[in-house]
């Protein structure tokens, strides 16, 4: 069974640079990690600071395997605090 990801974060203007920069890296690290089928981040047009995001990998395990990865990184310091609001699920792919 696949694991699918949607939801959405917001970011406070004065840390809105420094993520955005983290945020290009995780992207690209992210989309080249074995059992991603889609990791898709944008800033929503209507609320400023907000990102929408939508992730899809293979496996509990590809799913499981990210979060390991990104526990230590440069996206996870740069943003550390921020509430996340995401729903998880099992998928049939």
């Amino acid at each position: 069974m696949g694991v699918r990801l949607t939801g959405h974060f917001d970011v406070p203007a004065d840390r809105l640079a420094a993520v955005t920069r983290a945020l290009l890296d995780h992207i690209r690290l992210t989309r080249a990690e074995p059992g991603c089928r889609l990791f898709d981040v944008q800033a929503d047009p209507e609320v400023p600071g907000r990102f929408t995001v939508s992730e899809e990998f293979v496996d509990r395990a590809a799913f499981e395997a990210h979060q390991a990865r990104i526990a230590g990184s440069d996206w996870a310091s740069a943003s550390e605090g921020i509430a996340r609001h995401y729903r998880i699920e099992e998928t049939d792919a």
